[in-house]
């Protein structure tokens, strides 16, 4: 078994032109540079039924649950849609059920003046339902598309770059703590 945590990154957005796909690119730049952490996508435009991607229809929703499966933890990049989550998020979170259980979940939002907390803390709820643990620390992105720069790039400041190393910190923690409980003992024998 490999060390290295599996973190898969959630798109939150399916919408054409989104800005979760800068958001993304930001986090997947930081995670690289961590030993500790593989990566996975898991996108709304790829996955889900009645999507266009490669993998879209019933090989799409299989190849989610697998995806799902196989992570260790999430880092769900989400936007506030209407103080929500978007639809195609739930799309996805509802694909799947006993993969999730027993595995952490992490959230970088963005919005207009909340920076997203407000969906983030119905999907804590969601998540609960689904028997993830959340971390406590999150990255926020208010007014988000104020911070792509003149060559396209999303850049956080100083305040959100200490924010994301110390949710990742507790993200490794609690999916090593929890892979090894999952390894130990099946958590659905366990529960019921």
């Amino acid at each position: 078994m490999s060390e290295r945590i599996r973190v898969a990154i959630v798109y939150g957005s399916g919408r054409e032109g989104r800005l979760c796909d800068r958001l993304v690119d930001w986090v997947r730049e930081r995670m690289a540079m961590q030993a500790a952490f593989d990566m996975a996508l898991i996108d709304p435009r790829v996955h889900l039924l009645g999507g266009s991607g490669p993998a879209s229809g019933e090989s799409g929703l299989s190849a989610l649950r697998e995806e799902v499966f196989r992570a260790d933890a999430f880092i769900v990049v989400t936007p506030e849609y209407n103080h929500g989550y978007p639809a195609a998020l739930k799309e996805i979170i509802d694909a799947a059920y006993r993969e999730w259980h027993a595995k952490v979940a992490a959230f970088v939002s963005y919005g207009g003046t909340s920076g997203g907390i407000r969906a983030v803390e119905q999907l804590r709820q969601v998540f609960a339902e689904l028997h993830v643990a959340t971390v406590r620390d999150g990255v926020s992105f208010p007014h988000a598309w104020e911070r792509i720069g003149a060559d396209g790039r999303f850049a956080a400041t100083p305040s959100q770059e200490k924010a994301f190393a110390r949710m990742t910190a507790q993200l490794l923690w609690w999916a090593r703590a929890l892979r090894d409980a999952r390894l130990a003992a099946p958590y659905e024998e366990t529960v019921q």
